[in-house]
This record gives structure tokens, sequence and C-alpha cells, in this order.
């Protein structure tokens, strides 16, 4: 067997899942497909004021990841690419929906190469039914009373109307 076919590939996963959506289980799956074993990052942006806290979106992604066998979840501080390199990642996984994601990501990408050349940024692109769909949309929508089926996991749902209420 060839050296690179016998490494074990780990990927990165990083974002703020507040909260999780099923756009991000689409590429979570699809991502778990491609490697090893998938670290769900849940990161703490200062530039973001999340409505649950780390804790409890952590507890999230464990309850609607917890059939993946390679997916593993965890948190992290500072700067992604550090963490990626604590966790001997190969591989950042990406997802994007539209044209106006990929100049961000594009950036984010060659940074991350600048800083760790040797761990890859990987897109993913997002099932055609997810294109429109964020976190933030999903808290608007159940703030106000509608329904978020098909856009979250009930159990997601359930705890968005708990926090909204």
């Amino acid at each position: 067997m060839a050296e690179n076919q016998s490494k074990h590939k780990t990927a990165i996963y990083p974002g703020s899942f507040d909260p999780v959506t099923n756009g991000h289980l689409d590429i979570l799956k699809r991502a778990a497909k491609l490697f090893d074993k998938v670290i769900v990052a849940v990161g703490d942006n200062r530039g973001k004021k999340p409505l649950f806290t780390a804790s409890e979106r952590m507890s999230m992604l464990k309850s609607v990841c917890k059939s993946m066998k390679n997916v593993e979840i965890d948190s992290f501080t500072g700067l992604m690419i550090e963490y990626a390199k604590k966790k001997n990642a190969d591989a950042i996984i990406r997802g994007l929906r539209a044209v106006s994601d990929f100049d961000y990501e594009f950036q984010m990408a060659l940074i991350n190469r600048k800083l760790e050349g040797e761990i890859e940024t990987v897109f993913i692109m997002t099932a055609e039914n997810y294109v429109y769909l964020n976190s933030g949309i999903v808290k608007e929508i159940v703030g106000f009373g509608g329904s978020a089926k098909d856009l979250v996991p009930k159990e997601v749902e359930d705890a968005l109307r708990r926090k909204l209420r």
C-alpha cells in the first residue's frame, strides 16, 4: 500500500453552529465520507454574539451526530489553524452556499495556507435545497413563531423555541 493511502486522514469542520442546521449536517455527512475522521470544532468567535453557549452548541451537535461513527465534536478558541495543527489535521472543511461565500472563504484559505502550508482547505458545495439556509435565518423564523421543519433537526428546533421564548 502506498504511503499516502495508509495515512489516517483527519479534517476539521469549524464553525459557530449557532445552531447547527441541516445545511451544516449535509456538508458534514459528505465530509465524513471523504475523511477517516472529521472533528466538528465549535469556535468562540469574538465578532459574534451567539444565542447558545459553546457547551449548548456542542451538546446539540453530539445529539444530532451520534450515528456518525467517524465524527467527533470539540471546541476551540483562538486561531482555527493553530487548533487544526494541534489536532494533526490534514484538511479544513468549508461549506459554500453561494458565490458571496467564496470571496471570504477563499481569503481565509489563503491566509491559513500562509500560516500552515501542510493543511489543505477543502470546499464542499452545499446541496441546492440548502443554498438559502443559515443559522441567523433559522433563529429569526423560530423567534417569530414559524416552523423550522426541514431546516434543522427537531431537537435543535425545540432548543431554539425554549431559548427564544
